[in-house]
């Protein structure tokens, strides 16, 4: 979906979506101030929840962000819709779906579908569930259990433990 959004404002929408694990409110409501370049931390302004939470802003979207912020200029919220406007909500809905039909992805994605990934992958790659929990804002663990399934990567590692003992 990345490689093949050619915007710039559009490609960023995705990046942060993704690799920051936001929610669409998050993003749309997310001020220039926000962004910590010097600690590459995103400030999380009044999340699920009316919390306040930093997560990790990743090289390549700060790059991108640098780019954007060349092109576009904004005056108040890190995406505008119009000067000192805001994004809309369903907006960010569309450039979602027009990146993932452009990919040719068949299933339905959104927004939420991007926050999921991202704690997917994290699984895949080994992080523990309580870190991801903590990066998304969640006080309740369950909470965040609902927004992983099981990937096939660590249903191939799962081992009973009779195994070893026969």
């Amino acid at each position: 979906m990345l490689h093949l959004t050619v915007n710039i404002k559009h490609k960023c929408i995705l990046a942060m979506l993704y690799s920051c694990g936001l929610r669409r409110s998050e993003l749309i409501n997310m001020k220039l101030e926000d962004i910590d370049s010097q600690r590459m931390l995103v400030k999380i302004r009044k999340g699920k929840g009316n919390n306040d939470r930093y997560v990790q802003l990743a090289n390549p979207s700060l790059e991108l962000l640098k780019i954007y912020f060349k092109e576009y200029r904004p005056i108040e919220w890190l995406f505008e819709g119009k000067p000192g406007v805001s994004y809309s909500a369903e907006s960010v809905v569309k450039v979602v779906k027009q990146a993932s039909a452009r990919a040719g992805i068949r299933k339905r994605v959104t927004p939420h579908v991007l926050r999921h990934s991202f704690a997917t992958h994290h699984l895949e790659q080994g992080t523990d569930l309580r870190y991801i929990q903590e990066f998304f804002g969640h006080k309740n663990s369950k909470t965040i259990e609902r927004y992983t399934h099981v990937s096939q990567a660590n249903l191939n590692n799962f081992r009973i433990p009779i195994d070893g003992l026969l």
